[in-house]
């Protein structure tokens, strides 16, 4: 979805959602929009979020990791003798967190000790893991976890998370040592927002729509 971070959401650009929650946040030191779109920074304009630089072209492709612009933030702030031991990323295609969410996975985060920390939302449990299939070799299926035998019902399954996309959290050396955001060990927060969605495609764009209008309802 070309310039979706744009799009009007319910009568707003869709990255003021992710604005508000960097604006409200009362753990973030220095919040930055990293950008090569002209149009989208001038969004920030009338805010306390920074536009530093532009990002370069080399760094906007669709496919660019985004450990890689992350990387490239950090080390435009060395050049500036400003360094940074913890950045939290908030991604503009999850635009609905719930009020103070930033703030309780930084808190999480440092409680933890683990080198990264992101959002999650619980598995179905048709979808655990413990429950799921890969064909092997021989073209029979096998359990995903490789466990030998099935677990029989659900009320035994662990619990299995995925990340939703909202909010990470990590060390800075992360990317400036290992050029990922995870490290090695890695802790979770749960989110409370009842609702949901990682726009990445125009249905996931009209169930984005379909929440706007039921939260301002």
């Amino acid at each position: 979805m070309p310039g979706k971070n744009i799009k009007l959401l319910n009568g707003r650009p869709l990255i003021a959602y992710t604005f508000d929650a960097a604006i409200e946040s009362h753990l973030i030191d220095r919040t930055i929009l990293s950008t090569d779109s002209a149009a989208i920074a001038s969004l920030a304009d009338s805010t306390i979020i920074e536009v530093p630089f532009m990002r370069p072209s080399h760094l906007s492709a669709d496919h660019t990791p985004t450990a890689e612009v992350i990387k490239h933030a950090l080390n435009y702030f060395t050049r500036k003798g400003h360094s940074y031991d913890t950045v939290c990323l908030l991604q503009p295609t999850c635009p609905f967190r719930s009020a103070g969410f930033a703030d309780k996975c930084i808190k999480a985060f440092k409680d933890s000790g683990a080198d990264c920390l992101f959002s999650v939302k619980r598995v179905p449990h048709e979808f655990n893991p413990h429950w799921v299939f890969t064909p092997g070799a021989d073209g029979f299926l096998q359990i995903s976890t490789g466990d030998e035998s099935i677990i029989p019902n659900r009320q035994l399954l662990p619990p299995a998370y995925a990340r939703d996309g909202s909010v990470y959290v990590f060390k800075a050396d992360n990317i400036l040592l290992h050029n990922n955001i995870y490290g090695k060990t890695i802790s979770y927060l749960e989110s409370d927002s009842p609702w949901h969605v990682n726009i990445d495609t125009a249905e996931d764009w009209k169930q984005a729509e379909k929440i706007a209008m039921l939260k301002v309802a």
